[in-house]
């Protein structure tokens, strides 16, 4: 195993991205960690963010300048009698012949056309085996071929079957690997290999499963944890990056659970996670306000995974809760803070 820092490697004076024309918010980003998801729509000239505080869930789009075109605020449906259920994540994700917007809460899963003009279809959560003081919610969202999968507080993970078009969505399966309330799923294309590891969650206890997707899910490997959480994960060409309440950055190979590399990236807990796979470039961000950005690849001699820190970006007098390349390129991001009624944007210079 490899131990990296993030001090020192680049000059601090030089920067690497700049400032961009921030994008407004109606409310500010709940405290919550993947608290941003980005959409990039080239065919359209536009993008779209998703962003969530309390009951409601901001989908906004915007120009290539970050100039507003739109904003929809999506809700829970509520009971009567009942207060409105707090929503833990929004999350586009991309299947092979149809965009979903997902949004997980304290009371079910819904999935909308790519706008969120039109709900596509509802699950309520089962809160039976919860105990009374325990807190029934959703959380972590990713795609998998023609696969949707959502994590819960109960540490099972739902497999949504989506059609090709239409409401009729099928619950096929109940991956069972964790014992704590899952954080973060991530999923990378198996492009028609089999036997490939191509599904990792992760859990409140830092414990990750690599799965391989298919008409039935298969567990691979199980990584234990360490007793810090692990907020976010990404999976990329059979790396799998792994960020912990500790600063820590974790580097895994995705088909044996070996840890490669462990980087003390952030001096604060992980907020965020996320990938460029044009270019394996890995960003995170964190409680202490800074985003770095680090380049994954493979030693073409061994095969073993090596990395580099790119840059980081300090957004002064913000907790970070959100970050997200906006492009495969990872040529830009954006950033959202609690208590900050805008998008952050920046872009290399």
């Amino acid at each position: 195993m490899v131990a990296a820092d993030s001090e020192g490697e680049k000059d601090p004076g030089v920067r690497m991205f700049r400032r961009e024309r921030s994008i407004p918010l109606q409310g500010s980003a709940a405290a919550l960690c993947n608290n941003l998801s980005v959409l990039q729509m080239p065919t359209r000239n536009l993008t779209l963010f998703g962003v969530v505080h309390g009951p409601t869930a901001q989908v906004l789009s915007a120009a290539p300048d970050g100039a507003p075109l739109a904003q929809r605020q999506l809700h829970v449906s509520e009971r009567a009698g009942v207060s409105p259920p707090l929503i833990t994540q929004v999350h586009w994700c991309v299947l092979p012949f149809r965009v979903l917007l997902v949004l997980t809460s304290h009371q079910g899963i819904q999935m909308y056309e790519s706008d969120g003009s039109v709900m596509v279809y509802w699950h309520a959560l089962d809160s039976g085996d919860a105990a009374s003081v325990q807190a029934v919610f959703a959380r972590g969202i990713a795609a998998s071929g023609h696969f949707i999968c959502v994590g819960t507080w109960s540490g099972r993970v739902l497999v949504f079957d989506i059609p090709a078009k239409g409401p009729n969505v099928v619950l096929s399966e109940e991956l069972r690997g964790h014992q704590t309330p899952i954080t973060d799923i991530a999923t990378e294309p198996a492009q028609g290999q089999d036997g490939v590891a191509d599904v990792v969650t992760a859990d409140d206890s830092g414990s990750l499963c690599v799965w391989r997707s298919g008409p039935e899910f298969t567990l691979v490997t199980r990584i234990l944890g360490f007793g810090v959480p692990c907020s976010s994960v990404q999976l990329w060409q059979g790396i799998i990056a792994a960020g912990y309440g500790n600063g820590q950055v974790h580097l895994y190979e995705a088909s044996t659970g070996t840890l490669n590399i462990q980087i003390n990236a952030h001096a604060r807990a992980i907020c965020a996670l996320d990938l460029a796979p044009e270019v394996g470039k890995l960003l995170s961000a964190a409680e202490d306000t800074f985003v770095h950005i680090w380049k994954l690849s493979r030693s073409p001699e061994n095969g073993c995974i090596e990395v580099e820190h790119c840059c980081g970006e300090c957004v002064s007098d913000t907790q970070v809760c959100g970050a997200r390349f906006c492009d495969p390129s990872g040529s830009s991001f954006a950033v959202t803070g609690y208590d900050l009624t805008e998008i952050l944007r920046f872009s290399s210079v």
